[in-house]
């Protein structure tokens, strides 16, 4: 997006009848300075960062923490990709803290950040079996819509109680690990006892893992910034769009007819396309009451599309919207290539 400067001209002066008026222009033109010509490599760059994998999720994940209840989306933590990266990150920090722990048994440090390590050791434990359950559930999510029709609403209710005991877990571990992040500042960072010098790689591993869990609490904010302030001043400066370069590429075939449809059934609504715990349930029954690109109500055996999102639209409104541009018109999500 490039941005002009512009000159505030009297409108008689400017007309096309008033040889004054083109005098005027041709003099703004051409006295404007010159716009600096970007470079065409930084627009490439530009391309392919608005295309990659991370900057779309990055999107998502924005989107989803700070948009509304109605057209957020699915969440995107739950993505198997990144369920992966928590596992591997999980596993790196359990095998680093049992490894240290082992050799350095004759280490003898002033506070107790044995009792530290175990208790962060115990809590990716515990985040490991949380992992385990959200993934379980991913599955059987996508494994209900082939399953039969008059055992939706019972496994959506069954669905329901084991996403909110799961949300209850993993708000008490994330407050533990608050209390814990906080413990670990004053026992690692007191500076009335030199604990590296008596402890060198107990030492190590806690600022280590202090600063891995300060950066978890920094996500939020480093995605403003970078989506927000950072993103924005870049467009301007090469006037590429970035945030909208990655959906400026329409599906293929291939890729919308992998996508559900079905028949619409009005009394089906509510037990078939939310049964997911995180919307509200009386912002999305009024939602799917109508398609959101053509603005018409749903009609009893209509076709309709459901994207990876969860998002229901007609059928052909979705397909010719997802020719255009590949993403949900509502939350932003693109489809998987």
């Amino acid at each position: 997006m490039l941005i002009h400067s512009v000159v505030q001209v009297p409108a008689a002066s400017l007309s096309s009848n008033s040889p004054i008026g083109e005098e005027h222009g041709t003099a703004f033109l051409r006295n404007r300075p010159p716009l600096l010509a970007p470079s065409s490599l930084m627009v490439r760059t530009a391309m392919r960062i608005s295309r990659a994998r991370w900057f779309t999720f990055s999107r998502r994940v924005f989107h989803y923490q700070n948009g509304s209840r109605s057209n957020r989306g699915s969440n995107p933590f739950n993505s198997s990709s990144w369920m992966m990266l928590e596992f591997v990150a999980l596993l790196l920090q359990i095998c680093s803290t049992t490894f240290t722990l082992a050799i350095s048994k004759a280490e003898k440090p002033v506070w107790p950040v044995r009792i530290w390590i175990f208790g962060y050791n115990t809590g990716c434990v515990l985040s490991l079996l949380l992992l385990h359950g959200r993934y379980r559930q991913l599955n059987a999510t996508q494994g209900d819509d082939s399953g039969l029709p008059d055992l939706e609403q019972q496994g959506g209710s069954e669905e329901s109680r084991d996403s909110h005991l799961m949300n209850k877990c993993q708000t008490s571990l994330e407050l533990f690990s608050a209390i814990w992040f906080v413990m670990g500042n004053v026992w690692v960072f007191d500076s009335r006892f030199g604990s590296y010098h008596r402890a060198p790689k107990l030492h190590v591993l806690c600022v280590s893992l202090l600063a891995w869990t300060a950066l978890s609490y920094l996500f939020p904010f480093l995605l403003f910034l970078l989506l927000c302030c950072c993103v924005p001043l870049i467009s301007t400066a090469i006037g590429y769009n970035i945030s909208a370069g990655s959906a400026e590429r329409g599906a293929s075939d291939d890729q919308i007819s992998r996508l559900p449809s079905r028949r619409y059934k009005a009394a089906d609504t509510k037990s078939e396309f939310h049964s997911s715990a995180d919307r509200d349930p009386a912002v999305a029954s009024a939602e799917d009451l109508e398609c959101c690109i053509c603005l018409a109500k749903y009609k009893d055996r209509e076709e309709v599309r459901r994207l990876p999102c969860s998002h229901m639209f007609h059928l052909e409104c979705a397909d010719q919207w997802l020719r255009i541009i590949s993403c949900c018109p509502l939350c932003k999500q693109e489809l998987e290539k």
